[in-house]
């Protein structure tokens, strides 16, 4: 059988520590099944049970020979050590400050884990968006757009020519405002796009944009001019735009039903967006819709043409996303499989924290014990307990490894999302300050008994592993809350008791807290200066070792694919954008037989 010529030599980018993409896959799960620091850091850490514990989390749960060295190095110069630093190099016979060997080893276990990132252009020289596409566009979108409408491009003329027949249509899983849709239908690629999205609002703004860039045509409006300014003035400025109101005045004024026929009173937002078909030129279709599922008969039945009965037999399609969020992913990917009409599938995925989970709670309790597998957050919790068939993992090979299969909880899911190798000195000086503040307000809290303190086995054991705290999440504040800690702690207190959002806090908060000076602040701040370093080289490490964790639920679809070989006859994973750009740029591609 003929091969895809724009599919990569390899069907995972692995590194080359392995001969295959098996010898990869079983040493992948074998690590994040094992590996019981990687399931502590990619798990088992809340920030905002940091410093509620003592002797803190740092001390108890991070490995005691690697303590000096992380705690010595400045954040940068630990993070180049993480992902930049030539390890090879390294002198088996080190001397004080050199980095422990178990430390060295779990980096380049993480390396060696984690998939590659190196990107080439699908072609040299790609298109260059036309003003009138790109508005709207910021620099990272234009650049996803412009590499991934070539990349579609490319692989669809592929498939075309080993096929002996073009796809008809490409459904963008999760379109927003349709911007890699609108390119895709314009000139060069006249493609017919099918743009789901769930957000009439969104799906609003990307049918405007499709007017300034010449898709679309705007809705002739045909009105008796002079009366319909004759009501406008009658009328209260903001109500211009309230069709309602306007016919309210309209009949005071004494006009008739038959007069009022003559006036289009709709707002600019209200009228129609029109599409001509022409042979030869792009088109585009909105269905809005909130997927829940990869079963796609609702969509294809508003379809042009598909009203009264869908004939999946005379549709090509390929199902496109760039950062579908959480389970859109698995929706677009699962597709393939259970809808006649999709041919192929090329998704970049995103949001991890927002996919479900597939397994719930493990069935065993893990020998020491730590928190990762016995999840102490109630979130945490919560989200295992969903058992959603929709979530992760999606393959039978991640679902039943060693029995018992592999999971990711929220927290992991999380930091997987994060971007340590694009990580500039002030953007991490500053998330490691606000994380500080987080976490010393929440030791401030427990003090004062604003939330209380959870034992999960024995009240004697007062480890960090049986131990947390029933958390204030919440949530961002303004900007010049974070100039300095007790603008931090004031800013928290005036949110959680003048929010809605936070009635179930008002009381407590303003008991507990509503006395508090600002010497008091500052001791607190104080107290725990000297240790935001444990923070910050717990965080760090905790953003790498999460690059294991994207690489496994990529992986994970990968393999979803591989299994169903009796429907898929190509798939693979490979990069489709610079990183330093947009760091989530890994596609699953997979093609039907």
């Amino acid at each position: 059988m003929r091969t895809f010529q724009s599919r990569p030599e390899r069907d995972l980018p692995y590194s080359d520590e392995f001969s295959s993409a098996e010898e990869y896959i079983e040493s992948l799960l074998d690590f994040t099944t094992n590996s019981e620091t990687f399931r502590f850091l990619c798990g088992g850490v809340h920030i905002l049970d940091f410093f509620t514990t003592e002797p803190g989390v740092f001390v108890a749960a991070v490995p005691k020979e690697w303590q000096a060295f992380l705690l010595e190095k400045e954040p940068m110069v630990l993070l180049d050590f993480l992902m930049r630093d030539d390890l090879s190099s390294l002198s088996p016979n080190r001397g004080p400050g050199s980095p422990p060997e178990s430390l060295v080893r779990y980096v380049k276990d993480i390396r060696k884990h984690s998939l590659r990132r190196s990107f080439q252009p699908s072609k040299p020289k790609l298109p260059i968006l036309p003003r009138s596409v790109a508005l709207g566009m910021k620099t990272k979108k234009v650049h996803e757009v412009t590499h991934f409408a070539g990349y579609i491009d490319r692989l669809a003329e592929d498939i075309a020519e080993t096929r002996g027949k073009d796809l008809t249509h490409f459904v963008d899983f999760g379109s927003g405002q349709n911007y890699l849709g609108r390119t895709l239908a314009s000139p060069p690629y006249n493609k017919h796009i099918v743009a789901v999205e769930s957000k009439e609002a969104n799906m609003a703004g990307a049918k405007d944009l499709d007017i300034l860039s010449g898709l679309a045509e705007k809705e002739k409006r045909v009105r008796n001019k002079k009366l319909y300014h004759r009501i406008l003035e009658a009328t209260d400025p903001s109500q211009h735009n309230d069709e309602e109101a306007l016919k309210r005045v309209a009949r005071e004024l004494g006009v008739t039903d038959e007069e009022l026929a003559t006036i289009d009173l709709r707002s600019r937002k209200e009228m129609q967006a029109t599409y001509t078909v022409e042979e030869g030129k792009g088109t585009i279709e909105y269905v809005v819709g909130r997927l829940e599922h990869a079963d796609l008969t609702g969509v294809l039945s508003q379809l042009r043409g598909c009203e009264e009965e869908v004939d999946q037999d005379k549709l090509a399609m390929m199902a496109v996303s760039i950062h579908s969020c959480g389970n859109l992913s698995h929706y677009g990917i699962r597709s393939m499989v259970l809808n006649p009409c999709i041919h192929a599938v090329a998704i970049v995925g995103c949001c991890y924290n927002l996919m479900t989970e597939k397994l719930g709670p493990p069935t065993f309790k893990p020998p020491f014990g730590r928190p990762s597998l016995q999840p102490i957050n109630a979130r945490v919790a919560r989200e295992a307990e969903k058992r959603d068939p929709q979530g992760f993992p999606m393959s039978e090979r991640v679902s039943t490894y060693n029995d018992d299969g592999v999971r990711l909880n929220i927290t992991a899911r999380m930091m997987a999302c994060q971007a340590p190798q694009n990580w500039t000195e002030q953007e991490s000086s500053g998330f490691f300050t606000r994380h500080f503040y987080r976490a010393v307000l929440q030791k401030m809290f427990l003090d004062r008994g604003v939330i209380s303190r959870i034992y999960h086995g024995e009240e004697t054991d007062k480890s960090v592993f049986n131990t947390s705290t029933n958390p204030v999440v919440i949530g961002s504040l303004r900007k010049q809350c974070y100039t300095s800690f007790a603008a931090y702690v004031r800013g928290a207190i005036a949110k959680l008791t003048t929010n809605s959002e936070f009635n179930q806090y008002n009381e407590v908060i303003t008991e507990k807290m509503g006395n508090i000076t600002d010497e008091e602040i500052a001791r607190y701040e104080d107290e725990f200066r000297d240790r935001k370093r444990e923070l910050s080289a717990v965080w760090s490490l905790m953003a790498f070792s999460a690059c294991v964790v994207e690489s496994l639920i990529v992986t994970d679809r990968y393999l979803f694919l591989r299994e169903h070989s009796d429907i898929v006859q190509d798939c693979w994973v490979e990069t489709v954008f610079d990183y330093r750009e947009s760091p989530r740029n890994l596609v699953v591609v997979g093609i039907k037989r």
